[in-house]
């Protein structure tokens, strides 16, 4: 939710007006509301909430990987289901929220959750789980195994609600189209759920047994574990992006005059990535592959990289070496994957006139035709001191003309469509590639598909994009792409 849009805030706003009604009739006098219980549990959710404001453990905990969604599960089938929904409102309102807006985040959290939870609480009730469920005396036993199905159709419910709702409000805040939004998020969670459900469950029959609340806690420790888990899972990720930080710093460092491009072409990749419909797995690495694709640099001589005028043959030689050294640079650096393929071939084209090995076609990796495009489209909307960034329109049409024979036809649709629901503007960091990046400020004219301008001294017109390399060669020498 990068801005809440209007509509945005309205379907927030509608969706914690659903979460009110849902708890309202626990509120109402005579409701005979288990408030122990429920002050229990509430409680309880809170406190392991809490941890991710901390300062000491925030960094470190995960607030979506859906750890303590037992506690929450087992309210559903322990409280009726108005009772049930107010358990989740504390903690969801007090949780952190990792990014802006803060406020709008927890609201959708309070929201979502309690209507999450009052929807599996009421499958479990009509399904007659409390009845299974046993009770404090002595010979109140769960009814084992018919108490599974209750507490499994919940957790399904409990798994179809939540999912619709994330779907929901991507298409609403983020605009997707809904077959995208909703691509994935049953099958990825379904199964955690389900393990989820079932350590409610278990939680919920010590709760209501003989050994009382105190031995139902003992269900945390693998909660907690869980939570470790995970943190670790967010630590080595954190490494990943220091890593390439670090990275694109040393290149900026050395080239000043292309700071902020990389993020730019990592941002714009995975604009086309998203409209290619590739998995989240993939996107990650591609924006990767994105932002590092000219690490390379850090072997060309800072005088050849600097240069104030027209590159000399040999210059221009050196520079055409730079995606070789970036592949030998992130060699090693197993994360990677796929993208230290694009590193190395996003400056071949579509004819096959392109550098280092002369790729042509599907021959060259699906990365690489990705970044090729991403690079290109941000060197022309980018302000130079020799000429100001192109509109966006006018870029887009430099990339569809030169489609088929530098660039992949199909990568430059998915840019145009991504660029229509998204646009092209603000701010973009390496940490943050939901964010369109502006035009920037002294980038390098680093994509193939541009027009090729001037080295800085000379008129702002340079050599057709799309001629073919021996035209081009025959031209005055110009930075390499």
């Amino acid at each position: 939710m990068r801005a809440t849009r209007g509509a945005a805030r309205a379907y927030i706003l509608t969706v914690a007006l659903g979460a009110a009604l849902c708890v309202l009739p626990a509120l109402r006098p005579g409701a005979q509301t288990p408030w122990i219980t429920l002050g229990l549990l509430a409680g309880l959710y809170l406190v392991c909430e809490l941890p991710g404001r901390c300062p000491f453990f925030g960094s470190s905990v995960p607030i979506s990987a859906g750890s303590f969604f037992p506690l929450l599960l087992a309210a559903a089938f322990l409280l009726p289901p108005p009772a049930a929904a107010l358990v989740a409102v504390p903690g969801s309102l007090a949780g952190r929220a990792e990014k802006p807006p803060a406020a709008a985040r927890r609201i959708w959290r309070a929201g979502q959750l309690p209507v999450t939870v009052w929807a599996a609480s009421s499958v479990y009730a009509l399904l007659g789980g409390p009845a299974a469920l046993g009770g404090p005396g002595p010979g109140v036993l769960p009814d084992l195994p018919y108490a599974l199905v209750p507490a499994c159709a919940a957790a399904l419910a409990f798994s179809l609600v939540l999912t619709a709702l994330d779907g929901s409000i991507l298409v609403v805040a983020e605009q997707l189209p809904p077959r995208r939004a909703w691509s994935g998020l049953l099958p990825r969670s379904l199964g955690p759920h389900l393990v989820h459900g079932l350590a409610g469950l278990m939680m919920a029959i010590l709760w209501t047994s003989s050994y009382g609340p105190l031995a139902a806690l003992f269900v945390l420790l693998p909660m907690y574990i869980s939570c470790w888990v995970f943190a670790q899972y967010h630590r080595e990720h954190a490494a990943h992006r220091a890593t390439i930080r670090a990275l694109v710093q040393a290149v900026d460092i050395k080239d000043t005059y292309t700071r902020g491009h990389s993020e730019r072409v990592g941002h714009a990749s995975v604009l086309i990535a998203r409209e290619l419909g590739m998995a989240q797995e993939r996107i990650e690495v591609l924006r990767f592959a994105g932002i590092l694709h000219d690490v390379g640099k850090l072997g060309v001589p800072t005088r050849v990289l600097r240069k104030e005028g027209p590159l000399t043959p040999e210059e221009r030689r050196v520079i055409e070496l730079h995606p070789e050294y970036g592949h030998e640079i992130v060699r090693g650096i197993g994360f990677l994957g796929e993208a230290r393929a694009a590193i190395l071939h996003h400056h071949e084209r579509l004819d096959g006139s392109g550098y280092p090995y002369g790729l042509a076609g599907r021959s060259i990796p699906e990365f690489a035709r990705v970044v090729a495009v991403a690079d290109a489209f941000d060197a022309m909307t980018s302000t130079r001191s020799y000429r100001p960034g192109r509109p966006v329109p006018v870029a887009v049409e430099e990339l569809k003309r030169c489609a088929g024979t530098q660039f992949d036809p199909q990568m430059v649709r998915a840019l145009a469509r991504g660029l229509e629901r998204h646009g092209w503007s603000g701010a973009v960091t390496a940490d943050d590639v939901r964010v369109p990046p502006p035009r920037g400020e002294g980038e390098e004219d680093a994509g193939a598909g541009s027009l090729p301008g001037p080295v800085r001294p000379r008129p702002p017109d340079g050599p057709d994009a799309c001629a073919p390399a021996s035209a081009r060669s025959s031209r005055t020498p110009d930075r390499p792409r």
